[in-house]
């Protein structure tokens, strides 16, 4: 048995634990934050390949429970109200499953509480200073003067990671997307139901005049919703107060044809807005007995939807490769969890940024791209529907290294993007 430290309590932490108990493993986490996040964080969506990674890891009954089924979206012009085409969000697993959309309080208390009914033990106010390796351990320093050791160390801990510069202090920053992100929730009854022009459970996005954004209602009758706003402005958007956010984002999307204004204006709580970026690449994922998963190794846009999904992915392939090894099997089973997953992650990094450039370059000639995207989205819409398939029906056999990667045509794309893709423009 193993003794693993990992760095961080989110949903890459503690996928990455329950992984690791999975396989036979001692498993304690380290949060830099004093207490859970409960409550904490906006809304995802995890995609079909997110989910067949928690059902490997057991988590198949919980899940169910989780957010609203959003199987479907469709994409719409707003300066006109025209409509460009709809898409599957990954079709569904055999058992019916399809992508849901929730708030991450919901699933990082799903995980929180089958880590601790597992025998995951976490433990707060322990920001990571520095770590030193000698023979068959590793030590964490934390900041508070204490320290941790164990086998194995598991950099967790998101996009600004302390455990990255660790491995590589030469590893890249992040790459900046001059897009902003926020959104909300409207509760049910609002705004009129009349003004309500989408079905449950399908997506709306929208290449409105001055920002793209998307919207869709739940079971219950709350619109759910999110914009991406071009980061262009001399005034940090993040530093508005409550009612400037929303005459802010209010007067983005004024004279579209959408009824986005009257979903700003019902919100309570507008999620402040905060940059979004990626990691194309950086040089080294592990070394020693240090690795990372999640958004420390391959943070990807927003605009990809598989930022939790990824990161799920990754802790299963960690753990099923850690079983039944002892410290000194370490580098190379990390040697074989990076070799199986970074092209993978990186291929949808970049997938996720070329979704983003069309909402970039469309707020800048919204004019010629609308003329541009009306014939794109027409074409496509005459072409199969499974252009997808490489990112959503990845699936990981726990029991069969060898035949870890499973999809219709067995193999991933050769390029970052299909060629068929709407947003490989």
């Amino acid at each position: 048995m193993l003794n693993c430290l990992i760095i961080g309590s989110g949903i890459a932490g503690l996928s990455t634990a329950i992984s690791l108990r999975k396989a036979g493993h001692q498993a304690t986490v380290y949060e830099a934050y004093q207490g859970p996040s409960d409550g904490i964080g906006g809304f995802l969506t995890v995609a079909v390949n997110g989910f067949d990674a928690l059902q490997t890891l057991g988590l198949k009954e919980g899940t169910a429970a989780l957010g609203f089924s959003t199987p479907q979206m469709s994409m719409y012009l707003g300066s006109t109200g025209k409509h460009l085409i709809d898409f599957d969000y990954g079709g569904s697993l055999p058992d019916g499953t399809t992508a849901r959309t929730m708030t991450r309080s919901e699933l990082y208390a799903l995980l929180r509480e089958e880590a601790g009914r597992r025998g995951v033990r976490i433990v707060y106010g322990k920001r990571l200073a520095r770590m030193e390796q000698k023979h068959d351990a590793v030590t964490a320093f934390f900041s508070d003067g204490t320290s941790a050791e164990g086998h194995l160390v598991v950099g967790a801990d998101g996009l600004h990671s302390a455990v990255r510069p660790l491995i590589d202090p030469e590893s890249p920053a992040p790459r900046n997307i001059p897009l902003l992100n926020t959104g909300g929730i409207v509760q049910a009854g609002a705004i009129p139901a009349t003004l309500v022009d989408v079905a449950v459970g399908r997506m709306k996005m929208v290449f409105g005049k001055r920002c793209f954004y998307c919207y869709m209602q739940d079971p219950e009758g709350k619109i759910w919703w999110f914009a991406n706003p071009l980061q262009i402005s001399k005034e940090d958007p993040a530093a508005f107060d409550a009612e400037r956010r929303r005459s802010w984002l209010t007067g983005l999307v004024e004279g579209d044809c959408t009824p986005m204004a009257a979903i700003i204006g019902a919100t309570t709580e507008i999620i402040r807005p905060y940059t979004t970026s990626d990691f194309p690449s950086i040089p080294l994922w592990h070394r020693g007995a240090a690795v990372l998963v999640g958004d420390a190794a391959h943070a990807a846009s927003p605009s990809s939807g598989q930022g939790a999904s990824m990161a799920i992915e990754d802790a299963v392939t960690l753990g099923r490769e850690l079983q039944g090894i002892s410290p000194s099997g370490i580098p190379a089973a990390l040697a074989r969890y990076e070799e199986e997953r970074r092209d993978r992650a990186e291929l949808v990094v970049e997938w996720g940024r070329r979704n983003a450039a069309p909402k970039i370059r469309g707020q800048f000639r919204r004019v010629a791209e609308d003329l541009v995207l009306k014939l794109v989205f027409r074409s496509l819409a005459r072409k199969a529907a499974d252009n997808f398939d490489w990112v959503y029906k990845h699936h990981i056999e726990w029991d069969a290294p060898e035949a870890s990667y499973k999809a219709d045509d067995d193999s991933a794309p050769a390029s970052p993007a299909p060629a068929d893709s709407p947003f490989h423009q």
